[in-house]
C-alpha cells in the first residue's frame, strides 16, 4: 500500500480539522477478527472539496458521509475517496478488522502459561487505520471517545479512564486531542497493581501469569512513577494533562515502549520474572521516566510532520536520563549508562549511509520516516540538547522549553517554532547553532596535542560544519585523576593554555564527562596504556569513554580488536559500575568476537571472556549484580560441559539464580550452540518453563544448533512459516548466526537476500526491520557477502525497512571487513 507523503499531508491538513473521533470497538468476534465503528466529526475548509479516509479492513461494511452512502467498493491501498464534502460533516464506517501477529495494529497474544489472550493497539507510526477508520498523519488531532466489547473476564484499558457500563462493556472518558499514533486500547485478564500520587490515578498492569513478578517489582515502578511526575510538574510549571496514568507491559511488543497518553505500553520482559541486574533496573527506570517525558514532548505538542521526529525523541531521551540522575537512586550511574547503551547505539549509526541530520531529515512519506527513529534521533539528538545547554544556559532552556509547551499546547510544533521559543528566551541568535547541530548530519573527531595544550576537531569530509564543542578533558595515573579541563572549541583547532600546562598522565581522555557528541580519539600513548591503566581510573564516567572509543576504534579500523579483547580480560573483572561491567560484555560477544576477529580466534578470545567472568564470580559478593552479571557471562562463553549441564539440570548454580528460568536458557543455548545439546534437552526444558518467554528460547536454541538440519529448520521456520509472531520472527533469526562452521552458514548469506525481502508479504515493516537485522548474514565475514549486499540493494522491490537494514548491516560487514585487512 502506499505511504501517506508529505505532500498529501500538507494538503489535506489545510483541507480538514478533526472535531471529535468516536470508535467502538467489539473484541468479541473470535481470535481472528474484531468489529471497529468509527464516527468522525471534521470540518473542511473549501465545501465541496474531496479527500480521502484511510482505513485498513478486512472487510469494509459500511461508509455514510453526511447520511448518504459512500460506495464501499472505491476502497484501494488503504483508502476511499470521500466528494462534495460541506463545511461541517459527520463520516461513519463499519469494518471488519483483523487481529495483528506483527505487533502493529490490534495485535492478539496467547499466553501458554495458562491460555490467556492479551490484546493491545500499536498504531505507531501508521497502524491507526487497522483498528479504526481516520485520517491518518500526525498533525490531524481530535478527542477520542472510544467503547469496547470485550469478553466478561476481561480488563479494559486505554487512553481514557476505562468504566464497566455492563457485563463486557466498556466506555473511556474522552480525551483531550490526540494524534491518531497515539490511540490504544488494552484488553484482556490483566493482572493490575494500583495506586495514586498527586491526584493522578496509577495502574501498573501486566499478564496473569506475571502477577507475583509485577507484584514484586511494582513498588521500585511506581517510586520511579511519582519521582519523575513531581520533577517533570516543578520543570515546566505544567501538570500531566491526561487524567490516569497507566503503564501496562504486554507481550510481543516491537519498542522498548510507546507513549500512548494515559496509557503507557511497554514491552513485558521489563517485569523481570527472574533475577535483575542494577543496570536492568536502570533501564527499565529510564524508560518509564523517557515516555513520561512524551507526555509533554509528543502528546501534549506532537511534531507537525515526521521530519521533525526529534521534537519528541531527542527531548524525550534527553529528559529521561536527566530526571532519573536528579530524582532517582541511581544519580550519575544515569549518564554512564546513556554512554554505554545509548550513545554508542548513535554512534554506530553515524558510521552507516544512512545517517542523517538530527532534526529536518527529508521524510518524504511515512514509510521513510520510520527508518529515523534510531540512535541519531534518540541519542544524538538528546547529546545536541546538552550542547545547546551549555551554549545558552540551562534557566534559559527550560523557560523557552516551558514557553513553547503552553503556546502549542494539543497542537503541534516544528523546528522553526521550538528554536524561536530558545531564541527569545536566550536572546540569543541560533541559526548558526542550528544549521550545525541540528540540520547537518556526521560526527566530528576530537584528538588532542597535550604537548602545545591543542584541542584538534576534525569535520566530516561530506557533512562540513561549524560544530562547537563544550567538553571537558581529564588525566589519568596510578589510579588517580591529575588533571581536569574545560574547553570550547573554536574552529579546527583551539590552544587551551591550561592543557599545555597539565601534568603529564599515563591516559588522557577527551570529553572525559561525555558532554559533547564527538568520536574520541585516544593519543597512541593513551591506547597502549589502556589494558593497564583503564582499571585504575576512578570516574566511571571517563572509564565508559574510554570503552565507547575502543568500540569505535575498532569499527573504524583504528584500533585492533584484540586490543579489545586484551583491555576486557585485564579492566574487565575490576569494573565496578553496573552498564560498563554488562555493556561490554555484550558489545565484545555479540559484535567485536564474532565479526572483527577471524573464526580461528573466536574460541580462544571468548575464553578470555569466560575466564575474566568466572574470576569475577568467584570474588563477587553472591546474589549482587556484579555476581549476575559474572555468571550469566560464564553461563554464555564457557567451554566447561560438566559445568554448564549442571547448571542445565539446576545443580549448584549461583546464588540467586537456582530457579531463574532465563539463566537457565542462557546455559542450554551454550549446549545447543556447541552441538552439545539436542532437541530432547531443548524440550525438557521448555516443559518446565512452557510460557512465551520459554517458548521463545526454545525457539533460539533450536536455532543455535550448529548441524546442517538444525539451520535448514530454523530457516524454513522463520522465512516461510507465516503463523510465526513477531518476537518468533526475532528468536529464530537471532539463534540462527549463533553458531555454525563458515561452510554451513554460507549457502544462507545468498538466500538471506531472496528469502526476507519476500516476508513483507505478510510482516510488518516495524517488525520486519527487527527480523531483517537480525537475519541478516553479518558472521559470514567475506567479501562475497558483502556483494550479494550491495547486488539487493540495486533492487526496486525492497521496502523502505528491508532497505535500510540492509543499508547498515552492509556498512557494519565492510567495517569487520577492513578491520581483517587491516589486522589479519
Amino acid at each position: 500500500m502506499p505511504s501517506l507523503t508529505r505532500s498529501e499531508a500538507r494538503t489535506r491538513s489545510a483541507l480538514l480539522g478533526v472535531t471529535r473521533m468516536e470508535v467502538d470497538l467489539d473484541l468479541d468476534q473470535g481470535e481472528e477478527h474484531f468489529t471497529s465503528r468509527t464516527r468522525i466529526a471534521f470540518s473542511c475548509a473549501e465545501p465541496g472539496a474531496s479527500t480521502w479516509v484511510d482505513v485498513k479492513p478486512v472487510e469494509l461494511r459500511s461508509l455514510v458521509l453526511n447520511g448518504t452512502a459512500v460506495d464501499v467498493s472505491g476502497l484501494a491501498d488503504g483508502r476511499v475517496q470521500l466528494d462534495g464534502l460541506a463545511a461541517d460533516n459527520v463520516l461513519e464506517a463499519e469494518a471488519v478488522m483483523a487481529y495483528s501477529r506483527d505487533g502493529q495494529g490490534l495485535h492478539r497474544a496467547v499466553d501458554p502459561a495458562d491460555g490467556e489472550h492479551y490484546v493491545y493497539g500499536h498504531l505507531f507510526l501508521d497502524a491507526g487505520p487497522r483498528v479504526f477508520a481516520c485520517f491518518d498523519q500526525p498533525d490531524l488531532k481530535a478527542p477520542y471517545a472510544v467503547r469496547v466489547t470485550a469478553p466478561e473476564a476481561w480488563t479494559v484499558l486505554g487512553n481514557g479512564a476505562a468504566t464497566r457500563t455492563a457485563p463486557g462493556r466498556w466506555e473511556l472518558a474522552e480525551t483531550r486531542p490526540l494524534a491518531t499514533y497515539f490511540v490504544t486500547v488494552c484488553a484482556g485478564p490483566y493482572a493490575s497493581v494500583r495506586s495514586e500520587h498527586d491526584g493522578i490515578p496509577l495502574g501498573i498492569h501486566a499478564r496473569a501469569s506475571l502477577k507475583e513478578a509485577l507484584e514484586r517489582e511494582a513498588p521500585q515502578m511506581l517510586e520511579v512513577t511519582r519521582a519523575s511526575f513531581d520533577y517533570y510538574h516543578s520543570l515546566f510549571g505544567i501538570r500531566y494533562p491526561f487524567g490516569e496514568y497507566h503503564q501496562v507491559f504486554v507481550p510481543e511488543f516491537n519498542a522498548g515502549a510507546m507513549e500512548n497518553p494515559g496509557c503507557v505500553t511497554f514491552r513485558d520482559v521489563y517485569v523481570f520474572r527472574g533475577r535483575a541486574t542494577r543496570d536492568e533496573v536502570l533501564t527499565r527506570s529510564n524508560t518509564i521516566a523517557h515516555e513520561m517525558a512524551h507526555m509533554w514532548f509528543g502528546d501534549i505538542v506532537t511534531m507537525q510532520w515526521w521530519d521533525d521526529l526529534w521534537l519528541n525523541e531527542s527531548f524525550a531521551e534527553y529528559m529521561s536520563h536527566r530526571t532519573v540522575a536528579a530524582s532517582t537512586e541511581f544519580g550519575t550511574e544515569a549518564w554512564v549508562d546513556s554512554t554505554m547503551a545509548r550513545k554508542a547505539w548513535g554512534y554506530a549509526a553515524e558510521r552507516t549511509p544512512s545517517t542523517h541530520p538530527v532534526a529536518g531529515s527529508e521524510a518524504l512519506d511515512a514509510e521513510a520516516a520510520l527508518q529515523d527513529f534510531d540512535g541519531i534521533s534518540y541519542a544524538k539528538g538528546a547529546a545536541t540538547l546538552r550542547q545547546l545547554i551549555a551554549h545558552i544556559g540551562d534557566d534559559a532552556f527550560i523557560a523557552g522549553v516551558s514557553d513553547y509547551l503552553r503556546e502549542h499546547a494539543y497542537g503541534n510544533g516544528t523546528l522553526a517554532d521550538f528554536m524561536g521559543f530558545m531564541e527569545k528566551a536566550s536572546g540569543t541568535d541560533l541559526g548558526a547553532w542550528t544549521r550545525a547541530w541540528l540540520l547537518t548530519a556526521g560526527v566530528d573527531v576530537i584528538t588532542l596535542d597535550t604537548a602545545s595544550g591543542t584541542v584538534h576537531r576534525t569535520v566530516p569530509e561530506a557533512f562540513p560544519a561549524d560544530r562547537p564543542h563544550t567538553f571537558d578533558v581529564a588525566g589519568f595515573s596510578g589510579g588517580a585523576e591529575t588533571f581536569r579541563v574545560p574547553v570550547t572549541t573554536v574552529g579546527d583547532s583551539t590552544v587551551v593554555p591550561e592543557l599545555a600546562a597539565a601534568p603529564d598522565a599515563d591516559l588522557v581522555v577527551p570529553n572525559a564527562g561525555d558532554l559533547t557528541w564527538a568520536t574520541v580519539t585516544l593519543d597512541e600513548k593513551s591506547i597502549a596504556a589502556v589494558p593497564e591503566q583503564l582499571a585504575l581510573v576512578p570516574d566511571p564516567q571517563a572509564r565508559a569513554v574510554v570503552w565507547v572509543s575502543l568500540i569505535d576504534g575498532v569499527c573504524l579500523g583504528t584500533v585492533d580488536p584484540r586490543v579489545m579483547v586484551r583491555t576486557f580480560g585485564q579492566a574487565w573483572p575490576h569494573e565496578d559500575n553496573d552498564s560498563v561491567l554488562n555493556r561490554t560484555v555484550m558489545s565484545l560477544l555479540g559484535r567485536v568476537i564474532p565479526t572483527f576477529l577471524p573464526h580461528a580466534e573466536q574460541d580462544d578470545a571468548e575464553q578470555v571472556v569466560a575466564r575474566a567472568a568466572a574470576a569475577v564470580l568467584a570474588r563477587a559478593v553472591p546474589g549482587s549484580t556484579r555476581a549476575v552479571v559474572a555468571a550469566r557471562t560464564v553461563a554464555r562463553t564457557s567451554a566447561d560441559e560438566a559445568l554448564l549441564r549442571d547448571w542445565a539440570a539446576g545443580k549448584d548454580r549461583p546464588q540467586g539464580l537456582e530457579d531463574d528460568s532465563d539463566f537457565g536458557w542462557i546455559v542450554v543455548r551454550n549446549l545447543a550452540a556447541r552441538g552439545l545439546a539436542g532437541r530432547d534437552l531443548v524440550e525438557r526444558t521448555r516443559e518446565q518453563d512452557d510460557t512465551l518467554q520459554g517458548r521463545l528460547s526454545a525457539l533460539m536454541a533450536g536455532a543455535s544448533m550448529p548441524s546442517a538440519d538444525a539451520k535448514a529448520w530454523a530457516w524454513g521456520e522463520l522465512t516461510t512459516n507465516r503463523e510465526r509472531s513477531n518476537y518468533e520472527l526475532n528468536a529464530l533469526a537471532q539463534g540462527f548466526w549463533a553458531s555454525g562452521e563458515p561452510d554451513v552458514l554460507r549457502p544462507y548469506a545468498a538466500r538471506y537476500f531472496t528469502d526476507v525481502p519476500a516476508m513483507s508479504a505478510w510482516v510488518g515493516d516495524d517488525a520486519l526491520a527487527r527480523v531483517a537485522t537480525l537475519a541478516y548474514p553479518s558472521k559470514v565475514v567475506e567479501e562475497e557477502t558483502a556483494a550479494l549486499s550491495r547486488a539487493a540493494l540495486g533492487r526496486d522491490d525492497l521496502t523502505a525497512a528491508v532497505r535500510r537494514s540492509i543499508v547498515d548491516a552492509q556498512s557494519q560487514l565492510e567495517e569487520a571487513l577492513r578491520s581483517r585487512a587491516t589486522f589479519g
